[in-house]
């Protein structure tokens, strides 16, 4: 009796601990998931421009379990302005994202490559546009990039809160392109347009948006105008013989006229000395032909 006189008090006191005990949230375990299946299947491979960096912890739930710093893509061809940590499946995607999407835009609208890429913010533990009291980004958990620009081979800049509304014809073009390009590799792409608080960046992120996996791409893709002349993909398609131009074979079956005047168009061929052929004996006009077997009868 006195035994069980003890034991429920230090019970009650047992559970009135554990309920006043602070409680630490989780994040969500397909996030650790995803990052630990892209560094099995080797879909980012460490180097002098990515490093694999210590866990994220917090504060709360957000943070990276496999973090990366990422300080260029493509094997150090295209350059970040600052170095972006980001989770695994981002650095993958994004390497994607610069050889299918950003490369061929810039090469058929400028004629160029894209050398550096003008980051806005990767990791930050912070809510939804900057705002107190939203729900977490996807950068709380380096799951998420902006982007405010990009850089070509020659220098010129192109920008976002520039040369999305007020950029020249190729500009603007090349930035639909992105944004176009973006919504077929990620979960998430708002561009100018979307919304007022993206009026100067392209946000992309690999977001779960529910059981349906459904995307988000604002604005809607529009049609752009076709590249300019000067560009390499066009110029290697005008570069074929059209009918019934001027080229370096003749293949209408008409000698030319060049050929029927007198003459030589490359001016005057020098011929060498050739000796001229013996002179002939006609003393021996009659004797038989020597150079026959035939004899005269």
């Amino acid at each position: 009796m006195f035994g069980r006189a003890i034991y429920f008090p230090l019970l009650l006191a047992a559970m009135l601990a554990s309920c006043s005990a602070p409680f630490k949230p989780q994040r969500p375990a397909w996030r650790a998931q995803a990052e630990n299946a892209c560094i099995a299947q080797k879909r980012v491979r460490p180097s002098e421009w990515i490093a694999l960096a210590n866990e994220v912890e917090g504060p709360g739930i957000c943070g990276l379990t496999r973090p990366f710093k990422v300080a260029a893509l493509q094997s150090g061809a295209v350059a970040f302005n600052s170095t972006a940590t980001l989770d695994c499946p981002m650095v993958a995607e994004l390497e994607s994202w610069v050889a299918d999407t950003v490369q061929p835009a810039a090469q058929a609208r400028f004629g160029q490559r894209v050398v550096r890429i003008d980051s806005m913010g990767s990791y930050a533990c912070r809510g939804m546009n900057n705002q107190r009291g939203a729900q977490l980004s996807e950068h709380s958990f380096g799951n998420a990039l902006d982007i405010g620009g990009f850089v070509l081979e020659d220098g010129r800049q192109i920008t976002l809160v520039r040369d999305w509304w007020r950029g020249d014809e190729q500009a603007r073009a090349f930035l639909m392109d992105v944004h176009r390009g973006s919504c077929e590799h990620f979960s998430t792409v708002l561009s100018p347009g979307s919304n007022a608080f993206h009026y100067n960046h392209i946000h992309v992120d690999l977001a779960q948006h529910g059981r349906s996996g459904r995307s988000i791409c604002k604005p809607a893709p529009q049609e752009t105008l076709p590249p300019p002349d000067q560009s390499p993909l066009v110029a290697m398609q005008n570069a074929r013989p059209i009918m019934g131009e001027e080229t370096d074979n003749d293949t209408t079956g008409k000698p030319p006229t060049a050929a029927f005047e007198g003459g030589d168009s490359l001016g005057p061929i020098n011929v060498p000395d050739v000796p001229p052929p013996p002179r002939r004996d006609d003393s021996a006009a009659d004797d038989p032909d020597l150079t026959s077997s035939i004899r005269r009868r």
